[in-house]
């Protein structure tokens, strides 16, 4: 058998791998598919209101239905216009009072769509990108922490999404975090 080349064996870029039998270790999880608790690709659940810009975010232990379904039933309330990708445990949500918009990021055919105008005003108004653009924004803000324990995720998450919805640190919210009394209240 041929030996692989790998990228890091022996602290050299191009060395070629002895064994092929040894594999060298693969970056992150690229298990296909979507995450739960099990294989450690927790999800998260993302909401995110369009018009006021405020996010919530819950650490799930699967991303199936039996899930995902209460939390977007407490997150959203009835009438309101959720955008969604295709996953199917999102299919709920009109029986429940929703109104379901969502974009097939590939179907059968191959064909992709990212956004859609539905109303032909020329805005393409239906799209998760908005959320798509928060987990990129989470992904930024856990990177420093080079992995955080699934146990201790719901943590930094609450963090991220505080920092998210704070907008503007006031001088009484810097004296609260501190710990120090407002002058004004003295």
């Amino acid at each position: 058998m041929r030996p692989t080349r790998c990228t890091k064996t022996r602290g050299k870029k191009g060395t070629l791998h002895p064994d092929p039998e040894d594999p060298p270790r693969r970056r992150a999880n690229k298990v296909n598919g979507h995450g739960c608790w099990d294989n450690d690709r927790v999800p998260i659940l993302g909401v995110v209101d369009r018009g006021s810009g405020q996010l919530s975010l819950k650490v799930l232990h699967s991303s199936g239905a039996r899930e995902v379904h209460p939390e977007m039933l407490r997150r959203t309330s009835a009438g309101a216009i959720v955008n969604t990708d295709e996953w199917h445990a999102y299919d709920w949500l009109p029986r429940d009072g929703r109104i379901r918009r969502n974009v097939c990021h590939k179907d059968e055919s191959g064909r992709q769509e990212w956004a859609r105008d539905d109303d032909g005003d020329g805005l393409r108004e239906v799209h998760c990108n908005t959320s798509e653009g928060l987990w990129t924004g989470l992904r930024n803000f856990l990177r420093p922490f080079r992995g955080v324990n699934k146990k201790y995720l719901a943590q930094y998450v609450a963090v991220f999404e505080w920092a998210h919805n704070l907008k503007t640190a006031t001088f009484e919210f810097i004296a609260t975090l501190l710990g120090i009394a407002h002058p004004a209240a003295a």
